[in-house]
């Protein structure tokens, strides 16, 4: 308890702790309503306001009203038990995640007063330590499944959700947002009580527990150092220089400092003459904009009416010494499309298809900066289309205006149709360049910059925290004493006892289309839809899908969540698409041959997107037909040479060819870059990057030769570890020659104690340091990439390529048994040989001596094969090779029928990465990205998931005009990693970041077991 509470308390030793919190409301409220009355002139139009000092801050008073807090009195005296207990859980959406639902302070007052057991989930970047939650009386501990109600912020995993609980925390799903429809479904399948914050209202539709105000504190500060970041990208210095991302300051106080600092000198400077006045326009009248309202205030300021703002923008006498702001509500650009003006708010609401905006002729003209704060869904026009945006931007007389968007509602696609994804705290800003159609980074280039960061509060995270867990605390009582029938949490219940409430059952049709493809079915023939028709209004989009692998599962499953898209399943597998398409609507399966260029250019031209699951070297000749027909492609493969070549003419043709979307290439790319951005955002750099990836059995299904599984031909395994690698580690550049890549094997990589594994370089580890824009490659202490496997893969992969199992040139004879095979290969004859003499082959091909143990190994794995006669077989194991043209041929024919997956078994990927970084004071650090996933065959294998799921998002991305880039690409941009990587993770595919004490890359070491000369 702060000393100040606790001298409060000794004041007032007859009144109940209750008692005291509403007596100390109550003053806060009416300190803050005098303080209101006397700043609240300065919003009128024509008054000007010039700040000269910054009061000390207040703590926020509770939403709750006092009237609120004594009927919550009358409740709670009503039932005394039984008490639920309350856990915190920790937030892992994103990295600058730090807020908590309730502070130290109030868990210590909600023992105190209920005695109820609090479990506080650990946490080393909470914005309270875990320290100060235990002094207050907290259990920290990771596992929450023994608390009846859990807390939150952001949303919970799926695989997080446990069963039968009641969760709190913003859930995204009551508008029917899409992405979240897999989480809600599966609080209804859990049975879990969900509680949102958003939906916490009084009898007047009010929010009582929200973040609002606190979104617009830092939405406009981070505004205000954009505008400064895009003036001097257009070569002019301001005062806007001057003040630093929101949370880059310890308080909301020293914030307001900073911008009173920028006052003065706007007052003793003014703002740069070439952009005539200065106009700041806010949209929308409630918490966030009033938010972002009162930061603005602390800047000299005049407020003018939305009306002014032309003749303002374009007057020659107008003042540089302050901004001119305006509050733009429904009724200053919204008219009715036949009567040509705003005729009623209770018409608008009711019809909003009847209106339309004029905001792109009345007020963006005319703005510098616009602070988007206004409720948006797809039901109401648009502040601003991107066609509008084009005409604005076309005007030469608007070079100077609509500089900046603060868009914080973050309304992805909404009010500003062009605002295309959220950004990030440590990269926040994008440039919209609608003239020549793209998006872009580069603050010198032309287009309005948009900042649309999604968790603004969190850079303020103690204020923001203190004033949603005193709005929170009277409904978390009632909560435990589970009085289900509190208006509040009655109204803010979505989901319980697996059932939406009636007040949610809209929901319900969105989730069957999400997740019932039957259903969808059924509809769709009750309206009588069919082939390009509409459904709910939008176009059918038809999907290519060339292929029909094991990775091909789980993105036909995620597209089809969109009940607007049609998928062409393409395959020389009939039996294979049709089972794929088994039971799913809107797919059809065709024939595939590559190679049939007329057939080819009509499966195409009938697409708007093409999926290529094929064979590699087929890419180049599916990407012709693309560029030919205009439509853009998604491949998981590495960007061949023959594909590089297409970059120019994909780009004149207008299309995207997505490449190395899948997991390597693919979430290793989305993963590293958006650490290295991350380093580069905070001023540091990264001076060596290890990267290591594999697809591996499970623990318990390793138990085989080579400590492998194959779920597809094995070919690509085996011949990738042929191949030559290059790669710089301990400040050297170091090459294998591909014959020696198995036997100069890393025996060593200590990722987690639990796994027992070993690593190969993959092929050139150098270009990847231009691909993730690390510099020079000679400047970094270690650029690398690797394979992992399980320890003695290596050394008996590289036995059998001594052997000749991987012979890829010479030619293939038909034999009896697979003795006889390896017989050929040991002696070249046919003759009959016993085990000892074949032993004796294999040690002299080794250069071993016959009783190492490593010849021992070699000679199990090859009786476990069947290529040598065990004591119970001494004829070995028929021949079913009879077609292979070569041995490599020959032993992945075996190798997939002995190595398979067997029911129930599971397999898994790991990926890691770990970056040495100096920070921007030169200190080291270093930091990892971690994911470990894995499968089961009654669902997906880890492989297709990981391989498959960002492929699916990158398709619908694409479909969704989300990524503007053209030509051949990689997943190396912030919109398109940052926006794949959060969908994985809602789909349970989470990526680990960490700052380790002690990495790897020192132990690292490339000379293989020591077993071979």
């Amino acid at each position: 308890m702060s000393s100040q509470a606790a001298l409060a308390s000794r004041a007032l030793p007859r009144l109940s702790a209750c008692a005291r919190r509403q007596l100390s409301a109550s003053v806060k409220r009416s300190t803050v309503a005098a303080k209101r009355s006397l700043s609240s002139s300065s919003a009128v139009s024509g008054q000007t306001y010039f700040p000269q000092s910054i009061p000390k801050i207040q703590q926020h008073p509770q939403s709750a009203s006092l009237h609120q807090q004594q009927q919550f009195q009358k409740h709670t005296h009503a039932s005394l038990n039984p008490f639920k207990s309350v856990a915190i859980r920790r937030e892992g959406k994103n990295r600058w995640e730090r807020r908590a639902a309730l502070t130290p302070e109030a868990v210590e007052n909600l023992i105190k007063e209920t005695g109820i057991k609090v479990y506080v989930q650990p946490s080393t970047k909470r914005i309270f330590s875990d320290d100060k939650y235990r002094a207050a009386g907290a259990i920290i501990q990771e596992d929450l499944s023994v608390a009846d109600i859990i807390l939150g912020i952001k949303e919970v995993p799926v695989k997080d959700l446990i069963p039968g609980k009641t969760y709190v925390y913003f859930s995204h799903t009551h508008k029917g947002q899409k992405y979240n429809m897999p989480m809600l479904q599966d609080v209804l399948d859990k049975k879990i009580r969900l509680i949102d914050y958003e939906l916490m209202a009084n009898e007047q539709k009010q929010r009582l527990v929200l973040f609002g105000k606190h979104a617009g504190y830092a939405g406009m500060i981070d505004g205000v150092h954009g505008l400064g970041q895009r003036l001097l990208g257009l070569g002019f210095s301001s005062p806007f220089l001057h003040v630093g991302m929101a949370h880059n300051y310890k308080t909301l106080a020293s914030a307001k400092i900073a911008l009173q600092s920028l006052g003065n000198t706007i007052q003793d400077e003014g703002t740069p003459k070439e952009f005539g006045p200065m106009t700041f326009t806010f949209t929308g009248s409630g918490n966030v904009s009033k938010g972002a309202q009162s930061v603005f205030k602390s800047l000299p300021h005049e407020f003018v009416d939305p009306k002014d703002l032309p003749k303002i923008a374009k007057s020659k006498n107008a003042r540089l010494d302050r901004i001119y702001a305006a509050e733009v509500n429904v009724e200053d650009h919204i008219r009715h499309k036949t009567q040509g003006v705003f005729t009623s708010m209770d018409e608008y609401f009711a019809h909003p298809e009847l209106f339309t905006s004029t905001f792109h002729k009345d007020i963006a003209p005319y703005s510098s900066m616009v602070i988007n704060g206004a409720y948006w869904d797809e039901r109401y026009p648009r502040l601003m289309t991107t066609d509008q945006l084009k005409t604005i931007q076309s005007d030469p007389t608007n070079q100077f205006r609509m500089l900046s968007i603060a868009d914080i509602s973050c309304d992805i696609g909404g009010s500003f149709e062009f605002m295309s994804h959220a950004t990030s705290i440590e990269d926040p800003f994008f440039y919209v360049d609608a003239v020549d159609g793209k998006e872009h980074k580069h603050a010198e280039e032309p287009g309005v910059q948009i900042m649309s960061v999604d968790i603004l509060p969190s850079e303020l995270p103690m204020e923001s925290s203190q004033h949603f867990s005193d709005s929170l605390y009277p409904f978390i009582k009632e909560l435990i004493r589970d009085n289900h029938g509190h208006p509040v949490l009655a109204g803010a219940t979505i989901a319980e006892n697996g059932s939406l409430k009636p007040s949610h059952e809209n929901l319900t049709k969105i989730l069957q289309e999400t997740h019932a493809k039957e259903n969808l079915a059924k509809l769709k023939s009750a309206l009588g839809a069919k082939g390009d028709s509409t459904t709910f209004g939008t176009k059918r989009k038809n999907v290519l899908l060339c292929g029909s692998g094991f990775v091909a599962g789980p993105l036909v499953d995620y597209l089809l969540r969109d009940p607007n898209v049609n998928i062409t399943i393409a395959s020389n597998s009939q039996a294979e698409a049709t089972s794929l398409a088994l039971g799913k609507a809107n797919t059809k399966v065709v024939p595939l041959d590559v190679k049939d260029n007329a057939k080819m250019a009509s499966l195409v031209k009938d697409s708007d997107i093409v999926v290529s699951f094929v064979p590699a070297p087929f890419h180049p000749i599916i990407a012709e037909h693309c560029i030919q027909e205009k439509k853009n492609m998604v491949t998981a493969s590495y960007i061949s040479p023959a594909m590089k070549a297409l970059d120019e003419r994909a780009q004149r043709a207008g299309i995207t060819i997505m490449n190395e979307i899948g997991l390597d290439p693919g979430i290793d790319h989305l993963s590293a870059m958006k650490m290295i951005d991350e380093v580069k955002a905070e001023g540091g750099k990264v001076t060596s990057f290890v990267s290591w990836c594999g697809g591996l059995p499970a623990p318990e299904a390793s138990n085989v030769p080579l400590s492998y599984k194959f779920s597809w031909s094995p070919r690509g395994v085996l011949t990738a570890g042929l191949n030559d690698a290059k790669f710089r580690m301990h400040n050297g550049f170091h090459d294998i020659q591909g014959k020696d890549l198995m036997k100069k094997h890393f025996p060593d990589v200590p990722i987690y104690p639990g796994f027992a594994l070993e690593g190969v370089a993959n092929r050139d580890s150098l270009s990847y340091a231009d691909t993730y824009g690390l510099g020079p490659v000679e400047k970094l202490d270690t650029m690398f990439r690797g394979t992992l496997r399980y320890k003695g893969y290596a050394d008996l992969m590289y036995s059998f390529n001594k052997l000749g199992l991987l012979n890829a040139e010479n030619s293939q004879q038909n034999f009896s048994s697979w003795p006889e095979f390896m017989d050929s290969l040991l002696f070249g004859n046919n003759s009959k040989h016993d085990n000892q003499s074949r032993t004796a082959a294999i040690a002299d091909r080794l250069d071993l001596p016959k009783n190492h143990p490593s010849v021992g190994k070699v000679v199990d794995a090859l009786q476990w094969l069947t290529l040598m006669p065990s004591a119970n077989a001494h004829n070995g194991a028929p021949f079913t090779a009879q077609n292979s043209t070569t041995s490599l041929d020959s032993f992945c024919n075996l190798l997939m029928n002995k190595l398979k997956y067997n029911p129930h078994e599971r397999d898994m990927v790991i990926l890691h990465h770990e970056f040495g970084v100096q920070l921007k004071d030169g200190t080291d650090q270093t930091r990892t990205s971690t994911l470990v996933s894995y499968g089961t065959f009654e669902t997906y294998t880890a492989m297709a998931k990981t391989v498959g799921l960002p492929a699916a998002m990158a398709t619908e991305m694409l479909l969704k005009g989300e990524i503007p880039e053209k030509g051949v690409l990689a997943p190396t941009m912030p919109h398109v990693y940052n926006t794949i990587l959060e969908k994985l993770d809602r789909e349970g595919v989470s990526v680990l970041e960490q700052i380790v004490q002690k990495g790897m890359r020192p132990m690292l070491k490339w000379g293989g077991s020591g077993v071979f000369k």
